[in-house]
């Protein structure tokens, strides 16, 4: 079935076939067709999913709509579905809910579940105690393989995953971490202690989301675990959990770096307004950066008028001079991410760039010149190779510098990625461009 049918099926309230549809559907295809419809659509269509099925659609759909489904069901529905939840998935959609509704949803919550969830909630934003969950299958070292096995079957149910056990001591501090698969291949027999290993990868609750969820992907973890201030171990950060955290993140320094504010819905979802908004903002502040290009041709307007043929060529060195600076930023705000550098690195990466600015510069003077000298004249080109040999070599030491200064600032790196450095590296190529060319032709 198509989405465009769905939608027709939605809007004239057709039930008998989307009913159907819903129970013989997989959740993942589901969660894909939900999404492109409106509000008042999501919620008609979830109320006509078997009840076991809705927490498991429920608890796929982002927060936003979530949200939507939320309010268009009965209460005593809502309920059900807010207990439902793990609490690290109720913490992530009471993040995005006003905090009246969100107090008013904490009450209807079990008392168990009502404090793991305010436990959640009481973590900064953003750091790896408000991602964690609190539910996990925790082992102390003296127990044999059959022992732990037993453990996991009578309290795995309700755990956020078997396969990544933390050792505990009797103070509750992390001494080891095993897995389901060791203590299933161990003899029955075999001490839980001999099974564990000691090389821990551990996060504190104040540990920044992002930087948890990047260790989870580097040491290939299932579950990481997160202790307190005194080292005691108080939940665990499941990897499916951390690709969501990376994927947020990419997204947004993706979105930063295209010169617009996150967007935080769905693209499908969000109205134009919502999409004028988060880009207008930025638009205007381009507009401001760039009224410095705009100075520097009036600083120039002389030179202009005596050799207007320089004109033609403004386009191509602030192009070049752009681009190359977007590229090293680009590089170098990836290669932050992924932890291969750091703020120490600068005058290497500084130095690194100028000089792949330089070779660019050479490449691309010398694959311009022969036109410009012969279409043109000589020192015409000339001016065009200088130009584009230290705009280049400018454009990507400042393109790789700028993220790396914007976070020792406490900046996001891709704020200052590529549309401002764009901004930036066409006045100063333009001031740079003028110069060689009353230099070179005597103005």
């Amino acid at each position: 079935m198509s989405d465009i049918r769905i939608e027709e099926l939605v809007r004239d309230g057709d039930t008998s076939p989307l009913s159907d549809w819903l129970r013989t559907t997989s959740v993942l295809d589901i969660v894909d067709e939900l999404t492109r419809l409106d509000a008042d659509g999501i919620a008609f269509a979830f109320r006509l999913l078997p009840r076991d099925r809705a927490l498991e659609v429920f608890e796929a759909l982002e927060p936003h709509d979530q949200q939507q489904v939320l309010d268009g069901l009965r209460h005593d529905r809502v309920r059900s579905l807010i207990e439902g939840l793990d609490p690290d998935d109720r913490a992530r959609l009471f993040d995005e809910m006003p905090a009246k509704v969100v107090t008013r949803l904490l009450s209807q919550l079990s008392p168990d579940e009502r404090a793991l969830t305010t436990v959640l909630l009481g973590y900064p934003e953003h750091s790896a105690g408000r991602l964690m969950s609190p539910e996990f299958i925790s082992l102390r070292a003296s127990l044999t393989a059959a022992e732990a096995i037993d453990k996991i079957r009578r309290d795995g149910l309700d755990a956020e995953t078997v396969y990544a056990l933390p050792v505990l001591d009797d103070q509750r501090h992390l001494i080891g971490i095993t897995g389901l698969r060791a203590l299933v291949l161990a003899p029955p027999s075999a001490r839980v202690g001999e099974l564990m290993t000691t090389d821990i990868h551990q996060v504190t609750t104040d540990t920044d989301q992002e930087v948890a969820a990047r260790l989870v992907r580097e040491v290939g973890a299932i579950a990481l675990p997160v202790v307190d201030s005194e080292g005691r171990l108080v939940g665990v950060i499941t990897v499916d959990d951390a690709l969501r955290v990376l994927e947020d993140e990419e997204t947004e320094d993706f979105t930063l770096a295209g010169g617009a504010s996150p967007l935080r819905t769905p693209y499908l979802s969000a109205s134009a307004f919502d999409l004028a908004k988060v880009r207008a903002l930025w638009l205007l502040l381009l507009i401001v950066a760039a009224a410095l290009t705009v100075n520097v041709l009036q600083v120039f307007e002389s030179t202009l008028n005596e050799v207007v043929t320089l004109a033609l060529f403004i386009p191509l060195i602030t192009g070049t001079g752009g681009n190359s600076g977007s590229q090293a930023s680009t590089a170098v705000i990836r290669a932050m991410a992924v932890g291969e550098v750091r703020f120490t690195d600068l005058p290497r990466i500084l130095w690194r760039e100028a000089r792949v600015g330089l070779l660019l510069g050479l490449m691309l003077s010398a694959a311009a010149s022969i036109p410009i000298g012969l279409i043109f004249d000589r020192e015409l080109a000339i001016v065009v190779v200088l130009t584009l040999i230290l705009v280049c070599t400018w454009a990507t030491t400042v393109g790789s510098g700028l993220p790396l200064l914007a976070r020792r600032a406490g900046v996001d790196p891709a704020v200052v990625s590529a549309p401002l450095v764009t901004t930036l590296v066409d006045a100063t190529a333009l001031v740079v461009y003028f110069i060689i060319a009353k230099l070179v032709l005597g103005l």
